[in-house]
């Protein structure tokens, strides 16, 4: 195994916190790439499919581009592929947000968080997550340790869900299915334990 550090290709589809990623993946021992192509991403060990804004134009970008190809070819041979808060919706099957199909990668659709009292959306802060499933990438991290949200939609708990957290309903924190995992809230503005997330892809990416 390569002692050198791992590319990581951050998929730039214009809806995403790149700068805060990439410097997130170097603390983590990564090599960061901000890529727009699909022959740039090809070249990496791993890719973080990040993201802000509204569905729609998250996955038409991805498609513009080419780069949902490159996510599936990734996820289909077994390499690794973090998806984060808007790119967490679009590896699953689609959102009531959008009309658009998303990639497919993880099961279930993307609804909108209730509000209601003193429940506001969209989620902003700080929410603890409970774990539900085992997984490498979240063994070390306690039960009930908080990470940072920003989201007005979220997976409600399916078969994929590996934490859940809650916001006026239940809702999944994170997913994962073979090489693919994500999470609905930002690793990258969540400390220590987002960090240790980092650290997991990055030492996944070494395999590749």
């Amino acid at each position: 195994m390569s002692t050198a550090p791992p590319r990581v290709a951050v998929l730039d589809g214009g809806t995403g916190n790149l700068r805060s990623v990439a410097a997130a993946i170097a603390r983590a021992g990564g090599r960061a790439e901000v890529v727009t192509t699909p022959a740039a991403a090809r070249r990496a060990q791993a890719l973080v499919v990040p993201g802000v804004g509204a569905f729609d134009t998250g996955i038409r970008a991805l498609r513009a581009t080419g780069l949902d190809g490159v996510i599936s070819d990734f996820a289909a041979h077994g390499r690794p592929v973090l998806g984060v808060c808007l790119g967490m919706q679009l590896l699953h099957e689609g959102s009531e947000e959008g009309s658009l199909p998303g990639l497919g990668l993880l099961s279930g659709r993307a609804r909108r968080l209730p509000a209601g009292g003193s429940v506001k959306v969209p989620h902003m802060g700080w929410n603890r997550v409970h774990w539900t499933a085992p997984h490498p990438y979240v063994d070390a991290i306690p039960q009930g340790t908080r990470f940072y949200f920003v989201h007005a939609y979220a997976v409600p708990p399916g078969p994929s869900a590996v934490g859940e957290s809650s916001h006026g309903a239940p809702f999944a924190a994170a997913c994962a299915s073979g090489s693919v995992f994500a999470t609905q809230f930002h690793p990258e503005r969540s400390g220590a334990a987002g960090l240790v997330l980092y650290r997991s892809l990055v030492e996944a990416a070494r395999c590749w």
